[in-house]
Formats: structure tokens, sequence, C-alpha cells
């Protein structure tokens, strides 16, 4: 398995087959393009398709789940499933169902055989304002929030995961950082509001913080009449440097990561053991 790193940018609508047939080709794109982990966007399985409970999956049951597992193992790859609508609660907190009409935002990692490796349910839901033709967005409505941070080692290095509206909230980070995090994902679907003010300033700021790369995949484009996304889909190294970037539309941006440039930054810069609060 090779170095290299693929995220996807869809435009996913409310047709699961529909967006299961995208997500297929896209990974197959990356796949033949030598990624040795790829990453699909926020929701990419189902957006806007009503109440998110009606496409809800119990941990390791599903077509969503089936998806990726064999997505993961027919290409070889690490895959990081964007998120998953789950209706029960991760193993680690027992395993009991979600109670009422909501799910958890569940973005679950596959490793090269298929297997589930890691689960990670975003902790941050967008409850917000927004200057757009939707206005309001109450993930609470549907979502029940995550508590714990997780992390899972790869062959492509130690995987951070977080999704979306966590990117605002840098001590997440910087938690996740003092476990020797060298890669983070970012499964999104930013708003075109506010992915055009603060998308890329934040993942390249969590990247410098956390001498890390950062690969956010997003979603990007209009899905109905309402809901518009940003796109932007990039990977960031851990200087900051954007390596590659998608700015509207079905597609993926790849990189090559070269860890031991990031071990030199940070021997050279050594932010971590310099903290003082």
């Amino acid at each position: 398995m090779g170095n290299r790193v693929a995220a996807i940018q869809m435009v996913s609508t409310s047709s699961v087959e529909e967006n299961l047939e995208a997500a297929a080709r896209l990974i197959a794109a990356a796949a033949r393009e030598g990624a040795g982990m790829v990453v699909l966007p926020e929701v990419f399985a189902v957006l806007e398709g009503g109440p998110m409970r009606d496409f809800g999956e119990r941990e390791g049951q599903g077509p969503i789940q089936d998806f990726l597992s064999a997505q993961a193992r027919e290409h070889g790859l690490v895959l990081v499933g964007g998120t998953a609508p789950l209706i029960s609660r991760p193993t680690a907190e027992g395993g009991e169902e979600v109670v009422g009409a909501k799910v958890r935002a569940a973005s679950l990692v596959y490793d090269a055989a298929g297997d589930a490796i890691a689960r990670y349910d975003k902790i941050h839901l967008f409850d917000v304002e927004v200057a757009d033709r939707q206005a309001n967005y109450r993930e609470s409505d549907s979502y029940e929030a995550g508590s714990e941070l997780v992390s899972v080692s790869t062959p492509l290095g130690c995987l951070g995961l977080f999704v979306c509206y966590d990117l605002r909230f840098p001590e997440l980070y910087r938690q996740l950082r003092s476990r020797d995090v060298e890669l983070i994902t970012v499964p999104a679907a930013f708003t075109r509001v506010t992915g055009e003010a603060h998308w890329e300033v934040l993942l390249r700021a969590r990247a410098i913080e956390n001498q890390c790369y950062v690969i956010g995949a997003a979603q990007g484009g209009r899905h109905n009449a309402k809901r518009e996304t940003w796109g932007h889909s990039m990977i960031v190294d851990p200087w900051g440097r954007v390596l590659d970037c998608l700015p509207q539309g079905e597609g993926l941006v790849m990189a090559d990561l070269d860890l031991d440039s990031l071990r030199d930054i940070r021997a050279r810069m050594p932010v971590q053991t310099q903290r003082r609060l």
C-alpha cells in the first residue's frame, strides 16, 4: 500500500442508490491512481432525503456499511466512509440504540481487508443560522452528538477523525495531537456561505497548529432548491500548503504523504513540547 491519499468530492442527492454508484465510481478512480487511503464526504450516502432515521443502520449491519466494507476490500485500501447514519451508539459506549427519531453521524474506517477498524461519532452539531436560502440548520433535530475522540493506526500513519463543524473547535485537534496523530480527516458538507468565508483557513490552521496532514473531503454543489455546499475539497500539508483542491462538482483530489518531512517539521519546531497551558 502506497502513501497516496485521496479526498472524494460529491454532490449527493436523496437517492442512496445513485449516491453509492457515484461513490463507487470515484473510489475506483482513486484506486487506479494509486491511492492507499480514500476519504468520502459527510452524508455521502444520502443528503436531504427526509428523516435520517429512515436510513439508519445498526453498527456492523446495513447496506451503507456493507458498501464501504466491500469497496475497501475490492480496492485494497483504507476507506474513511464520510459519515453514515447509525441508530446504535458505539460498542465502546454499550451499543445501545439511540432513542427517539435521531441517529449518530458516524465516520467509519475500514482497512484493506474490509474490516471496520474505527468509528467516530460527530461531537459538534451544526445548529446555526446562515445567510442562504435554507437559513436555519438544526442538526440536533436529527442527530445525537457523540462524545469520544478517536484515533487509529493505519499503514499511512496515525489517523485522527473529525467531521465538518468539529473543524471550528481547535481544542479537539490539540487533544489528538497528544496521541501523535499524523493525519486528520474532515468529511464535510460546509454551506456555500460558511465555506467561502472559513473552510480553507480553518483547514490550513488545523494543519499548521498540529503539524499534521489534513484531508478535507467535501460536498460541492447544488443539491436542491435550498441546499448548496461549498466544495473545495483539499489536502493540506503540515506546513499549511494546499497540495490539491477541487473547487466544485464531483471529483477527487490527491496527494502523496511525506511523513519524514512531517517529523522534521515537528523536530525543528517542537510546539507540542513547548506548550505552556
